[in-house]
C-alpha cells in the first residue's frame, strides 16, 4: 500500500504539472501544421514527411522572382493588404472540403487569363499523395481549390502537366510501382484517364522538355541497398513524341544527383534544368542549371547562380526550413510567375520530437525508482532468483551440486548481492533527515518534474512554431510601428529582435523622438528596420502620415510590451475581419465622471469603450489621416500641452466618425510582460499622476468629440474566446 500510495502521489504530481504547463504554453491549434476552421477534424495534422506549403513569385526574368508580398498586391475580398506567402496551404484544401495534410510540388498549367495550379497533396486518412488541383484567375493572388484530380492506390506526386497536339496531359510520379504513366484530360482539370505506361522503370521527379526536334525525359533512379535508397542517378530518355517509345541516353546515368527540382525552362535562347544539390542534404535548396550540350551522345550542365528571397524567421516562416520545388513559366503579358513549396520543419522532425518526448518521460519514471529506492519504499533491484541456474522441477543430488561449484552462478550470485546492496548504501549517502539530503531528494523530484514537462513539450507541444491565423485562406502583412528615444535603447534592441521573428511582420519602423539614432547595424532583425528621426519631441509623432509604409495595418505597439507572436497574430487577424476598428490588448472604460481608471474597472462593469493604442492595430490610412485632419487639430495641442493622451484623442476621433457603430476591439493577451521595470525608463512612472492627467484628458476630448459613455461593448462577445 505504501509503495502504492507512492507511485500515485508521483505520478499525480507529474501530471499535474506537466498538465499546466501545457494549458498555460501550448496554443490551440498545437498538433497541427495550419490553422483550420473548427468544423474541420481532418487534415493539417503533424506529418513525419514535414508541413509543406506553396508560395507564389514575380519577376521579370525565371532569375529576379520576388515573393508576393514584395509586389504590393491587395484584395479586399479576402482581406488581404497585402497578399502573403504561402498562397495554398493544407488549410486551403481541408477547409474548402479535401483533407489534407500539406500540399507540394506546384505545376502550372495556363489557359488564357485562368491559372491551374496541380499539386501533390497528402492525403491524411491514406497517407500518400493525391494529385490537387487550383484555379485562379487574378494571376496567382487567389486560389480556389477545385478537388482531386487524381487518385490512384498508391503514392502520386511531381505532377507535370503539359499540352501536346492539342491534348491536356499529365505524367505523375508514380515510382511505387515501378513503372511511369502517362495520364489525358477527358474533363480537364478534374478528370483523368490512363493513356499509356511510356517507361517501366521507377523515375523519380520525372519531366519532359522540347528541344531541337526531340522530347527530352529527365528523371532520377534511385539505387538501394536493403532498402534503403543510396545513390541517385540521373538519367535521361528521348524520342520524337511524349507518347514514345523511349531511348536511353548513351551515357546513363549522366551524372550522380542534383534531382528534378520542377520543370526545365528555356530563357533567352538558353535551356535551363531545375534540381536540387544533394550534397546539401535532402531538399535544401533550390539550384539551377543551364545545359550547355544536349545530344544523344552526350550531356553536359552547369550551376547558374539563382537564389529565391527567403525569410529569416526560422520555422516562424514557411519556407524557413527548405524548398525544393520550382514552377516558372511565363505569362502572356511577359511577366514571369513562379510556384515554389516551402516547409518550417525538415523531414522526420515529428519522429525525433517523439523519441525525445518519450525518451525524457522514460528518464522520469526511472527518477521515481530510484526516489523510492533512497526513501527506503522499494528495497530490492534484482531477485535472488533471477542469479541462479533455477528451474522448475525436482533437483538431483548433482543439480544442487553443479548449481553450488558453477563459476557462473556463484559470480550472479555475488553481482546481484552488491546490486542489491546499493540502495543501502546510497541512502547511507542521503539521508532524509538531514538539510543536504532533504535537498538532494527535492532535486530530483524537481528534476522528474522538469523532465516530464520536457517530454510533454516533445510530444504534444508541436514543432514550437508561430503561424499567421488566414481569413478566407489568405495571409497578410502588417507594419510595426514604436515611438522611442535614446534613454530606451534596450528596450528597442529586445523589441526588435523578438517581434522581427513574428510571421506577419513585415516591415518595423522606429519613431525616433529624442537623442542621437541608432545606427541599423545595432538591431537584430530579421525584417527590414527604417528609423524615421522626427525634428520636435511630441507624442502626436506617433500617427505622423508616413508614405513609405506599405501595408494597410499597423501595430502600434510601444517598445516596452512584451507579448507572444501568436497573441499577435490573433490580434492581427481580428483586425483583418475588422479594419475600420481599433483592434488592441488593453481595453479601459470611461464612465460619466470621466476618471481614467485601469482595466479592473473595466473588468467590473463588464465592458469597454477605448483600446490603448501603445498596442493597436490600426487603418493607417484612415487611422492617421484621421489623427493629422484639422477636425483633430485642437486634441493635438492638447496632447502637446499635457505630454500625453495621443492614444485616447485616437480613440476619442473613431467614436466620433463612427456614430453608434463599434469603433474598437480588445483581444485577450496570453501574457505581456513590461520591460521598462527592468530597464526603469518607464514613461509614466507616477501611476497617480499619469491617471489624473489622462482624467484631464478625458474631459476635454469630451467637450471637443462628445462622450464615450453611452459607449460599452462586453466582453466575451467572440465565439472563439479570444476577448474573455
Amino acid at each position: 500500500m505504501r509503495r502504492f500510495l507512492f507511485f500515485v502521489s508521483c505520478f499525480g504530481l507529474y501530471a499535474l504539472v506537466a498538465a499546466t504547463y501545457a494549458w498555460l504554453a501550448f496554443p490551440p491549434h498545437i498538433g497541427r501544421t495550419d490553422h483550420v476552421s473548427s468544423s474541420s477534424s481532418l487534415g493539417c495534422r503533424e506529418d513525419n514527411e514535414g508541413s509543406w506549403s506553396i508560395g507564389l513569385f514575380y519577376g521579370d526574368s525565371p532569375f529576379t522572382l520576388k515573393p508576393i508580398e514584395t509586389m504590393n498586391v491587395w484584395r479586399n475580398e479576402s482581406a488581404a493588404w497585402p497578399v502573403a506567402n504561402p498562397v495554398l496551404t493544407c488549410a486551403s484544401l481541408t477547409n474548402s472540403g479535401f483533407p489534407s495534410n500539406f500540399v507540394a510540388d506546384p505545376f502550372l498549367y495556363v489557359q488564357g487569363d485562368t491559372l491551374y495550379l496541380f499539386f501533390e497533396n497528402k492525403n491524411p486518412i491514406t497517407m500518400h499523395g493525391d494529385i490537387g488541383v487550383a484555379e485562379s484567375t487574378d494571376k496567382g493572388a487567389t486560389w480556389k481549390p477545385l478537388g482531386i484530380a487524381l487518385n490512384e492506390p498508391w503514392h502520386l506526386s511531381f505532377p507535370f502537366v503539359f499540352n501536346y497536339n492539342g491534348e491536356i496531359y499529365m505524367m505523375p510520379e508514380s515510382n511505387q510501382i515501378g513503372e511511369l504513366r502517362l495520364y489525358r484530360a477527358v474533363n480537364f482539370p478534374l478528370t483523368w484517364k490512363v493513356e499509356k505506361v511510356i517507361l517501366q522503370k521507377p523515375l523519380v521527379d520525372p519531366t519532359i522538355i522540347h528541344h531541337q526536334g526531340n522530347y527530352w525525359l529527365f528523371g532520377t533512379h534511385h539505387s538501394s541497398i536493403f532498402g534503403i535508397k543510396k545513390n541517385e542517378h540521373f538519367e535521361i530518355w528521348y524520342s520524337t513524341t511524349p507518347l514514345g517509345p523511349w531511348k536511353p541516353h548513351k551515357k546513363n546515368p549522366v551524372h550522380n544527383g542534383a534531382s528534378n527540382g520542377g520543370r526545365a525552362f528555356s530563357h533567352n535562347g538558353n535551356l535551363y534544368r531545375v534540381g536540387q544539390a544533394s550534397g546539401e542534404g535532402y531538399e535544401k535548396k533550390i539550384h539551377i542549371f543551364k545545359i550547355e550540350v544536349l545530344t544523344k551522345e552526350e550531356y553536359r550542365e552547369v550551376q547558374v547562380p539563382f537564389d529565391l528571397e527567403t525569410s529569416h524567421k526560422g520555422q516562424n516562416s514557411w519556407n524557413g526550413a527548405r524548398q525544393h520545388r520550382l514552377d516558372v513559366v511565363q505569362l502572356s503579358s511577359g511577366e514571369y510567375i513562379g510556384l515554389v513549396d516551402g516547409d518550417r520543419v525538415t523531414s522526420g522532425d515529428l519522429f525525433l520530437r517523439v523519441s525525445l518526448g518519450y525518451a525524457s518521460l522514460a528518464a522520469a519514471i526511472t527518477l521515481v525508482v530510484f526516489l523510492g529506492f533512497l526513501l527506503g519504499i522499494l528495497n530490492c533491484i534484482v531477485p535472488t532468483t533471477w542469479c541462479v541456474n533455477y528451474y522448475a522441477g525436482k533437483r538431483t543430488d548433482v543439480d544442487l551440486n553443479l548449481e553450488t561449484t558453477s563459476f557462473v552462478s556463484e559470480q550472479l550470485r555475488r553481482s546481484c548481492s552488491r546490486l542489491n546492496r546499493v540502495p543501502l548504501f546510497l541512502r547511507g549517502l542521503v539521508k532524509s533527515h538531514s538539510t543536504l539530503g532533504r535537498i538532494a531528494l527535492g532535486s530530483i523530484l524537481a528534476l522528474g518534474v522538469l523532465l516530464a514537462c520536457v517530454g510533454v513539450r516533445y510530444i504534444y507541444g508541436g514543432s514550437g512554431a508561430v503561424m499567421a491565423y488566414p481569413l478566407k485562406g489568405h495571409v497578410s502583412k502588417f507594419t510595426l510601428a514604436t515611438m522611442t528615444y535614446d534613454a530606451r535603447l534596450w528596450n528597442l534592441k529586445m523589441y526588435v529582435k523578438h517581434y522581427s521573428q513574428c510571421p506577419s511582420v513585415k516591415e518595423i519602423v522606429v519613431i525616433w523622438n529624442k537623442g542621437p539614432p541608432p545606427k541599423l547595424t545595432e538591431l537584430d532583425s530579421a525584417v527590414p528596420v527604417r528609423i524615421r528621426v522626427e525634428k520636435l519631441n511630441t507624442l502626436n509623432n506617433r500617427f505622423n502620415i508616413d508614405p513609405l509604409i506599405k501595408t494597410r495595418a499597423v501595430l502600434e505597439l510601444d517598445d516596452d510590451i512584451m507579448m507572444s507572436c501568436d497573441t499577435i497574430e490573433k490580434g492581427f487577424r481580428v483586425w483583418r475581419e475588422h479594419p475600420e476598428r481599433l483592434v488592441g490588448y488593453y481595453p479601459r472604460f470611461a464612465d460619466e465622471t470621466m476618471t481614467y481608471s485601469a482595466e479592473k474597472f473595466a473588468r467590473s462593469h463588464k465592458g469597454y469603450n477605448m483600446i490603448l493604442t501603445g498596442a493597436a492595430f490600426m487603418d493607417v490610412g484612415f487611422a492617421f489621416g484621421l489623427y493629422q485632419s484639422e477636425k483633430a487639430r485642437l486634441g493635438r495641442e492638447f496632447v502637446d500641452e499635457q505630454f500625453n493622451c495621443e492614444d485616447v484623442l485616437l480613440n476619442f476621433l473613431y467614436a466620433n466618425v463612427s456614430g453608434k457603430v463599434k469603433a474598437v476591439e480588445y483581444v485577450r493577451p496570453f501574457l505581456a510582460i513590461d520591460t521598462s521595470k527592468f530597464s526603469g525608463v518607464a514613461i509614466s512612472g507616477n501611476t497617480n499622476q499619469h491617471y489624473m492627467k489622462r482624467s484631464k484628458c478625458l474631459r476635454k476630448f469630451s467637450e471637443l468629440y462628445g462622450s464615450l459613455y453611452d459607449r460599452r461593448w462586453e466582453f466575451g462577445g467572440r465565439k472563439d474566446g479570444w476577448d474573455l
